[in-house]
């Protein structure tokens, strides 16, 4: 593979120089590091991460090649990768093309050979902000006035363009459960997981009000994952206030997890790097037990805010690294969520028990209806 010089150039001017991975060509977006050592191509493709730069810390990536059953939605929705040690060449039997075959077809502009420690330190300590890379040209100045027209995530609604333009089913007619989900940008193992459990799931674009979904007469609502700021989402949280007010079965993951909280009065804030691994310690609070999560958010539920809303709010997990809200139930509801990734991939499997535990207040909740008055 031939590579040529690449830069990538922060928004506060400090520049990287490296070879270019991927298409020759320029991007943009946010700058952000994931820590986990597996599962690339999972991440590549997780809807979260739209608009956003990917600081791979592992050293070695492309090693083991891709698969296209390895994928967490329909196309890679990072903008770009920065990366130590690009490997074209891959041993894996399993595998049906290199990496760099595919970012070509995926048009992923890409830089490696750069010291990827350096800029996870220059970052954890500045906080996340935008940048370029480019293949192109090296021309600082250049590629600083078009980096300069990049907006901030911090406003940014992003879940309705990686949301599905339309309605579609998944999972068995017959099974014991109907789940409404309303996809911010839904991972692929977040369904599978709920249809192992039994679930019919029927997947809404994700400004359907809750009028709509509630046709369908689904046993329980489920609310995505997704990227970008909750603060100007009012259309999902009104559909989750809706929701609520039914009293069905609620759960909510990462983005779903936020959206429920300003849907209880509760503010979110833009963090100063966010949670990004398979690593992360986590505490349940309800159990007293620890596990270890999958995690990708750059936005939190403000914990104050969680403080004043105790009456109607508890928290259930927390983060065992800095403190921050995790987990909340809704006190006289059938609703909750969390903020890290239960169906982790990739990642441990510490959490799959929240599904069960959706699964079985739905149960539950179908049991109640079902007792005459």
């Amino acid at each position: 593979m031939q590579q040529v010089p690449a830069v990538l150039l922060l928004q506060d001017g400090t520049a990287f120089y490296g070879k270019s991975a991927g298409k020759i060509g320029t991007t943009t977006g946010e700058l952000c590091f994931n820590t986990g050592m597996t599962g690339y191509q999972e991440i590549f493709t997780d809807p979260s991460y739209y608009r956003q730069i990917m600081v791979t810390t592992n050293a070695h990536i492309g090693n083991y090649g891709t698969r296209i059953t390895e994928t967490e939605s329909a196309n890679i929705k990072i903008s770009g990768l920065v990366c130590k040690n690009y490997t074209w060449q891959y041993s894996r039997i399993l595998a049906t093309e290199s990496i760099q075959e595919y970012f070509e077809g995926e048009n992923l502009v890409s830089i490696s050979d750069v010291d990827t420690r350096a800029i996870v330190r220059h970052i954890r300590h500045k906080g996340a902000m935008n940048a370029i890379i480019s293949s192109e040209t090296l021309d600082l100045d250049v590629l600083k006035r078009e980096l300069d027209k990049v907006p901030s995530m911090h406003g940014l609604e992003l879940a309705s363009e990686v949301s599905t333009e339309k309605t579609y089913m998944m999972g068995n007619s017959d099974a014991r459960f109907r789940v409404a989900v309303l996809d911010l940008g839904v991972k692929r193992n977040i369904l599978n997981c709920l249809v192992e459990r039994g679930c019919y799931l029927q997947i809404y674009p994700a400004k359907t009000p809750f009028s709509e979904m509630k046709k369908w007469n689904p046993d329980g609502y489920f609310i995505s994952n997704g990227p970008g700021d909750p603060a100007p989402m009012d259309y999902a949280v009104e559909t989750t206030k809706a929701i609520l007010d039914e009293n069905k079965p609620l759960f909510g993951i990462c983005l779903g997890h936020q959206i429920l909280a300003q849907a209880m009065g509760i503010s979110t804030y833009k963090m100063h790097n966010g949670h990004r691994g398979i690593n992360h310690p986590v505490k349940n609070l309800i159990t007293g037990k620890s596990e270890i999560t999958s995690q990708n958010h750059g936005f939190g539920v403000l914990k104050e805010d969680v403080e004043k809303n105790k009456d109607k709010v508890e928290v259930t997990h927390v983060n065992l690294n800095d403190g921050s809200i995790e987990g909340i139930r809704v006190k006289q509801k059938r609703a909750f969520s969390v903020q890290y990734h239960p169906e982790a991939s990739p990642g441990p499997h510490d959490a799959r028990y929240l599904f069960d535990d959706f699964t079985e207040m739905i149960a539950e909740a179908k049991k109640e209806s079902a007792v005459p008055a």
